[in-house]
C-alpha cells in the first residue's frame, strides 16, 4: 500500500494504491488525515457508520466526506478507518484522539472532496485511485 502526494496547482492531489478496494479506502482516508494532522496513534474513539453509493467512485468519496465532518464535528483525529464493503454499500469503523490544537494544528485544513480527476482502477494485482482535497 501506498500514499504518493502530487503536485496539484491548488489543492491538494493524492495517488492511493492498495491491494483490494477496503484498503484502498481505508488508505485514501488515512492519507487524508495525514494531510490535516500529520501522523497519528491511538484508538481511545470509536465511530462506525454506512454508507450507500451508485459506483466507487461516488462511495470513495462519500466516505472521505463523513469522515471529514465528522472529525470536525466530534473533534476526533482519527488514525485509523477499517472498511468492509458489500457492493456499493460500505460500513467504516474509525479510530483516533480527541483533537488537540496544541498537538494537531501544523498541518492544512481540507474543506472538502473532489469528484474532479476521481478515478479508481484496477492495476494488475491491485488498485489506484487519484483523489484532490480542496484546500
Amino acid at each position: 500500500m501506498s500514499i504518493e502526494e502530487l503536485d496539484h496547482t491548488a489543492d491538494v492531489m493524492l495517488r492511493v494504491r492498495a491491494p483490494t478496494i477496503e484498503a484502498l479506502f481505508s488508505e485514501a482516508a488515512r492519507g487524508m488525515f495525514q494531510i490535516m494532522y500529520g501522523e497519528c496513534e491511538g484508538d481511545s474513539r470509536t465511530v462506525t457508520f454506512t454508507l450507500h453509493a451508485h459506483d466507487l467512485e461516488e462511495l470513495v468519496q462519500e466516505l472521505l466526506s463523513e469522515l471529514l465532518y465528522l472529525s470536525e464535528v466530534q473533534e476526533i483525529v482519527f488514525c485509523k478507518c477499517e472498511v468492509t464493503m458489500v457492493g456499493m454499500s460500505l460500513t467504516a469503523t474509525a479510530t483516533g484522539i480527541p483533537f488537540n490544537p496544541a498537538q494537531h494544528r501544523a498541518g492544512r485544513e481540507i474543506k472538502g472532496i473532489s469528484f474532479s480527476g476521481l478515478t479508481i482502477v484496477k492495476e494488475h494485482e491491485s488498485y489506484g485511485m487519484d483523489v484532490i482535497f480542496d484546500v
